[in-house]
């Protein structure tokens, strides 16, 4: 079993955690306001999870997920996730972060950002394109007729082949879009985000999406449930 660290409490990370869990694997779990706010969190969670700082979350984690805002992504300890594999879900939303001109013209990937700020981390997309609430109702078991698949990508394979792996495991088939220079793919506005879709019916959507442009019609939050 793994120990995962989570940087962030919000609604994927809750979720992700839930998940975590189920299968086995300790959580230490951290958000922006202390650790001696997640106690209801943990009540729920139970045994297999502990309360931390970011920085203690960090250190713990075998392997980190972060799952804060993106606004806040400089604020993501990067010494003790040197050498780690980071789990990215974030997505962009200009409602919430402010415009980013790089993101709004289709020049970079949120993935992309933070594997700059973590320069010796092995950071991987997930959990971004699927919402909260069916991350821990919407996985079968494998071979399941119809099973959800999700997307991962990372500039380092063995990233990418760990969160396939963790995704097998809570019950989704997964595709590895390739280097985080694709990941916006599954970005906010594209054919794959936040609606279930198969093996095939993920890569189909991947082959249809068209790079982000600024827009003032926001699409759904996934971290919304």
């Amino acid at each position: 079993m793994t120990t995962y660290g989570i940087i962030g409490a919000g609604n994927i990370g809750s979720q992700v955690a839930r998940a975590l869990i189920t299968q086995g694997h300790d959580v230490v779990i951290s958000n922006s306001r202390g650790p001696e706010t997640l106690a209801d969190l943990l009540a729920d969670l139970g045994e297999k999870a502990r309360a931390a700082t970011s920085q203690e979350a960090a250190e713990a984690g075998e392997v980190v997920v972060v799952t804060v805002p993106l606004k806040n992504y400089e604020e993501v300890p990067v010494e003790p996730l040197a050498g780690k594999v980071v789990i990215d879900t974030n997505n962009y939303y200009f409602e919430r972060d402010g415009h980013i001109a790089a993101l709004d013209n289709g020049l970079d990937t949120v993935s992309g950002m933070l594997q700059r700020h973590l320069p010796e981390s092995k950071v991987a997309k997930g959990f971004n394109h699927i919402m909260a609430k069916d991350i821990t109702t919407d996985g079968k078991p494998a071979g399941t007729e119809g099973r959800r698949a999700l997307a991962t990508s990372s500039d380092f394979e063995e990233a990418a082949e760990l969160v396939q792996r963790l995704y097998d495991e809570v019950g989704f088939d997964t595709v590895n879009v390739g280097p985080l220079s694709e990941s916006w793919r599954v970005e906010r506005d594209q054919p794959a985000y936040v609606v279930s879709q198969t093996r095939s019916e993920l890569v189909e959507n991947l082959a249809k999406a068209t790079r982000a442009t600024a827009t003032n019609e926001p699409a759904p939050h996934a971290d919304e449930a």
